[in-house]
């Protein structure tokens, strides 16, 4: 366990959770499958919310993402809406999204609610390159995890200071960043987001990719930070993992669980 962090006093218990996952590039039905399995064994730690990395269901592929977005509403993607139901647990998943009707391509984090509910979060800033294969979202709205608000991030997002504090204006509990960080980026953002825990009455979490995809050598180190910027708990590199963070009682505990072979 972490060493204890104090939080505000008015909040509510809650535990969240950094999928740190390595995908099967390009490979939908394989990575459903895992994450199924990575869900299965979060909610066995009584999980609320669940973050996977940037584009988890496909790895991130800008090359294939325009054969391989998908609507929402995708009939494939039900296993993982049934399942998020039926464990009680809110799961964001990352994947290439095209809406009805149109032609461009969002990277999108769906949000799969504990309560059956289903929500879209686009990614509102790109890196450089980006604009090649996707288009800019609008981002979404605070999702509600045990009742408290979340909200969301990916990637280039958290980039822009100004992302953050609209997070904290509308009122965050914990802002959470679906990423994609290489070795050479992590040192630099993480900083960024352990910051942005400092500057504002946030927690931060953070799930990262914890082997390569689409040709970058991800960092893994999947973490969070409690308000205030102490780190609560970080994975110790690259692999598949559950990074756990807890708020009872006003105190920020964490741990990081192996992911069991299964899938």
């Amino acid at each position: 366990m972490a060493q204890a962090t104090p939080g505000p006093s008015h909040r509510r218990d809650i535990s969240v959770c950094a999928a740190q996952y390595c995908a099967v590039a390009g490979n939908i039905e394989a990575n459903i499958a895992r994450h199924e399995h990575f869900m299965r064994q979060a909610a066995q730690h009584q999980v609320a919310f669940l973050l996977f990395p940037e584009l988890s269901l496909t790895g991130y592929e800008p090359s294939l993402a325009a054969q391989l977005a998908l609507p929402p509403g995708a009939p494939c993607l039900q296993p993982l809406r049934v399942l998020a139901r039926q464990l009680r647990m809110t799961t964001a998943v990352g994947l290439p999204v095209r809406l009805a009707g149109q032609s461009t391509v969002m990277v999108g984090a769906l949000v799969l609610g504990a309560d059956g509910s289903q929500a879209l979060y686009t990614k509102q800033h790109l890196h450089e390159g980006e604009d090649a294969v996707f288009s800019p979202g609008t981002g979404g709205a605070l999702v509600e995890v045990s009742g408290e608000p979340l909200a969301l991030s990916v990637c280039a997002d958290f980039t822009h200071a100004s992302h953050a504090q609209a997070a904290a204006r509308a009122g965050a509990d914990i802002y959470a960043a679906s990423v994609l960080i290489s070795e050479a980026g992590y040192a630099k953002d993480s900083a960024l987001l352990q910051g942005y825990a400092a500057a504002h009455p946030f927690g931060v979490l953070m799930a990262n990719h914890g082997g390569p995809s689409g040709g970058w050598a991800c960092a893994g180190r999947s973490a969070f930070w409690a308000p205030g910027g102490r780190l609560v708990m970080s994975a110790a590199g690259t692999g598949d993992c559950l990074v756990i963070a807890r708020r009872q009682a006003d105190v920020w505990e964490g741990e990081v669980l192996a992911v069991q072979a299964g899938v």
